[in-house]
């Protein structure tokens, strides 16, 4: 859809609202228009899903300290993987709390159609607000528990254990954070036009997400992986700022150059091919919903 202002003869504004189909839906400019919506929403957001919880922000902490409790148990204790080096715990919180934010939003923005089909059938504003809302609203999460993972990492040093961060760390976290963002978006646009029309695939999303973790390194290090099967890993476009993340904590880089290319080429592509197959589920999907 796309909101366009016309001035007519007389001086009046003439509104029109019309489809646009193709990579001309996404107007940057029609977004900042609505930028105080986005902010609405984000607060909507942090407010509403945690309402009516007992814990409330606490989940933020709780999810990834049991998950890396339970990956330390699983793959540090019994499997014997090894983490480059790091504290099992610390190697397998840091892994949890950068996924969780791309596994948050990419599930969110996955049922946008589904979610607001209630709102979109009545009032016309910019659809990719709500991804954009959900993945600004997701940052929040994951702030929460980046400030976790800084308590144990500096327990940690405080107890021998040597890495020592770059004045560059807080640049590489922006740049993961926004990789993950405009993946996130890409990939659930794409997932929320299909749930559009084919419920089931809200069912499967939690087992895809699950399935998506383990081909990512995130309870593994990259330079674990066997060289037949790396090429493999590297062109999931999680696998560099989940990698990179972890590296800029523990000092290990098991990144090429060809390998952030190759990542950021398929994150751009993923984001057109996502922009242009939910403008034109955005034309119809009233009909399926």
């Amino acid at each position: 859809m796309s909101f366009n202002k016309k001035i007519k003869k007389d001086g009046n504004w003439d509104i029109e609202i019309r489809p646009v189909s193709g990579w001309k839906g996404i107007s940057l400019k029609e977004i900042l228009e609505f930028k105080g919506l986005i902010y609405l929403l984000v607060k909507r957001d942090l407010v509403v899903f945690y309402k009516q919880t007992i814990l409330g922000p606490l989940w933020y902490i709780i999810q990834p300290v049991f998950n890396s409790l339970v990956f330390t148990f699983i793959f540090g204790t019994i499997a014997s993987i090894p983490t480059d080096g790091a504290p099992p715990f610390l190697f397998y919180l840091a892994g949890s709390v950068i996924w969780g934010y791309f596994a948050h939003a990419f599930t969110l923005s996955s049922q946008v159609f589904v979610t607001n089909a209630a709102v979109f059938g009545k009032v016309y504003y910019p659809r990719i607000t709500v991804p954009i809302s959900i993945s600004i609203s997701s940052v929040v999460q994951f702030l929460v528990q980046f400030v976790i993972f800084l308590g144990f990492f500096f327990y940690y040093k405080s107890n021998g254990f040597e890495s020592d961060i770059s004045f560059l760390t807080p640049l590489i976290i922006l740049i993961c954070i926004i990789q993950i963002a405009i993946l996130s978006i890409g990939f659930g646009m794409v997932v929320s036009a299909i749930t559009a029309r084919y419920r089931d695939l809200v069912m499967a999303l939690t087992f895809t997400v699950q399935l998506w973790m383990y081909l990512t390194p995130v309870v593994y290090p990259l330079s674990e992986v066997p060289e037949e099967y790396k090429t493999f890993i590297l062109l999931n476009p999680m696998t560099v700022p989940v990698e990179l993340f972890k590296s800029s904590f523990f000092g290990v880089y098991s990144l090429s150059s060809e390998a952030y290319l190759i990542s950021w080429v398929i994150t751009f592509i993923v984001f057109i091919l996502g922009s242009i197959i939910f403008n034109r589920i955005d034309k119809t999907f009233m009909d399926t919903v």
